[in-house]
This record gives structure tokens, C-alpha cells and sequence, in this order.
């Protein structure tokens, strides 16, 4: 017979990731919670490589104003290369990129609704916090920037226990400058990404947008651990 689920359990596969938040600030003691739960996140040799800004209230709002400048003038500046080649990967994109937009109500074929999607995403999609992860140019970076996907998993699943909800956004590391300059983060610092963060809005159809997951049998190769595998 199959343990019970734990109360981690729980929370690790009913996390979402919604584009639509209330605009309730949430307390400081909250806020402080997500962040030390963040900080236990393990790190290469301890590193703990990760620099966090969060915006605010006025200071979330001007950010956003900048980000959607930034963007009608076309100044993008991302700090890392992005893409999903040509096969899995951009199918499982596109697919995602397909099932938000009929959630949105948008069509294929409307352009101008498509890239209002798109700016959503520079207004933090009404959240009322954002978090922005730097991260220092050590070696090539990937093992940094694992580093800072621990802390961001555990940020994300504190959120979640708390009743809250965030949603990590690469775009937001697309205009790496805009962010570095209207927050005084030096260059060296590198933006991975954000996460926007607060209450989800029960009420916006986007957020009933569930996203499948691959079967372990796609993912998982077992080398002498029998019985995992098994279908149940």
C-alpha cells in the first residue's frame, strides 16, 4: 500500500504558476518567511551565489513603466542566450505558448492581442511584489545558475505554502539593463530571471490553466533499482 501523501507533497504538485494576481500587498512577515525559506536553498560548496531585489509599491510600478518602455523601443539587453532548438523542447513550448492564449480568450491571429499577452508579462501581471535573481559570472555559470534555481524552487514553494503564489519569469532577464540601471545592481551581476509574486486571482480564467507534466518513463532512466517504473 502507497504512503499517504506528506504536506510537502501536497504542495510541490498543486504549485501553479498564475498570470493573473490581486493587487493586495502581502505582509512583511510574510514576505521575510519566503525569503529565509529561499535562503536555505544548497548551493555549490556554499556559495549561496544568489543577490535579490525585491520591488514594491512605487517602485514595482516605475519598473514596470521602464520595462514596457523599454520594450516599445525595442532594447532588449538579456545577459544569457535563450532558445528551444528545433524539436521536444519548442513542441513543448509552443504548446504552453497555445494553451495560455485560449485561456486568454486571444487568437492565433491577433497580433495586437498576442504581444498585450506578452506585456503582461512587464507588468509583473498585476502582482504586487516582483523578485529579480543576479547572480555573479563564475566560470561559465551553470553551476551558478543551478544554484539560483534551488533558491527560486524553494522561494516558489514557500510562496505556495503559505497560500500564495508567484510565477518565475525569464523574460524579465530579456531587459537585464532596464532592471540593472533602475535598481543600482552592478554589471558584474547577471539577471537570470524574476518572479513575480503575491495572491493569485481566483477569478481570472487564466489561472485555470493546468500544464501537463511528461510521465516519468520519458525522464527517468533507473539503473539497477527495480520496480519505480512500474505502472500503478
Amino acid at each position: 500500500m502507497p504512503a499517504p501523501a506528506s504536506p510537502f507533497t501536497d504542495i510541490a504538485r498543486s504549485r501553479r504558476s498564475p498570470r493573473s494576481f490581486l493587487p493586495t500587498a502581502l505582509s512583511p512577515s510574510d514576505i521575510r518567511g519566503v525569503l529565509d525559506d529561499a535562503q536555505t536553498a544548497p548551493s555549490n560548496s556554499n556559495t549561496q551565489p544568489w543577490t535579490v531585489h525585491v520591488v514594491s509599491g512605487a517602485a514595482r510600478d516605475a519598473l514596470s513603466k521602464e520595462l514596457i518602455r523599454a520594450e516599445e523601443e525595442g532594447r532588449t539587453s538579456p545577459d544569457f542566450t535563450d532558445g528551444y532548438g528545433e524539436g521536444l523542447y519548442l513542441e513543448r513550448s509552443q504548446a504552453l505558448g497555445a494553451s495560455v492564449y485560449r485561456a486568454l480568450g486571444v487568437e492565433r491571429s491577433d497580433r495586437d492581442g498576442r504581444r498585450a499577452a506578452v506585456r503582461e508579462n512587464l507588468a509583473f501581471y498585476g502582482a504586487p511584489h516582483a523578485a529579480f535573481l543576479f547572480m555573479p559570472a563564475l566560470g561559465d555559470g551553470v553551476r551558478t545558475a543551478g544554484d539560483i534555481g534551488m533558491y527560486a524552487q524553494n522561494f516558489l514553494l514557500s510562496l505556495a505554502a503559505r497560500g500564495l503564489a508567484g510565477i518565475p519569469q525569464t523574460i524579465l532577464g530579456v531587459y537585464a539593463d532596464t532592471v540593472r540601471e533602475f535598481l543600482g545592481v552592478p554589471a558584474d551581476l547577471k539577471l537570470l530571471f524574476g518572479i513575480s509574486f503575491g495572491m493569485a486571482d481566483p477569478a481570472a480564467p487564466v489561472n485555470t490553466l493546468r500544464t501537463e507534466r511528461v510521465p516519468l518513463q520519458r525522464s527517468v532512466v533507473l539503473h539497477d533499482t527495480p520496480g519505480v517504473l512500474d505502472r500503478r
